[in-house]
């Protein structure tokens, strides 16, 4: 068992009829409450990391500052974490000054010019 393994204590209120329901399910099963109760958050934990929702959340508080890489990856796993990093890194770099060619006319004659200078974005 690693570090993050260990078992810690954890304190919380729940309503009563909930408590008589997980110990009913827990007895049914021969189980201990902890177990079932375990069992039912690595669950939803899963559930919730693998949800399209959850995962576009992650990536715009994490675009925008609000949380940090290591957070990131406690919550999408280091994969999906990395691959966020390395899509801020390039939504962050300057675009490419590339002048478009001159020997193919890939607007066909219906070119618009834009003035980026004075956009608000």
């Amino acid at each position: 068992m690693s570090a993050s393994d260990e078992p810690r204590r954890v304190h919380f209120q729940s309503p009563e009829y909930l408590v008589e329901r997980l110990d009913a399910i827990a007895e049914l099963f021969d189980k201990d409450r902890t177990d079932v109760l375990v069992e039912a958050i690595r669950e939803y934990i899963e559930d919730t990391a693998d949800s399209e929702t959850f995962q576009e959340l992650v990536a715009t508080k994490y675009y925008n500052d609000q949380l940090d890489f290591e957070t990131v990856k406690q919550l999408v796993g280091a994969e999906t974490a990395q691959r966020l990093r390395l899509l801020k890194a390039d939504l962050e770099d300057e675009p490419l000054d590339i002048a478009a060619p001159d020997d193919v006319d890939i607007y066909d004659g219906d070119a618009t010019t834009v003035d980026t200078v004075d956009d608000d974005r």
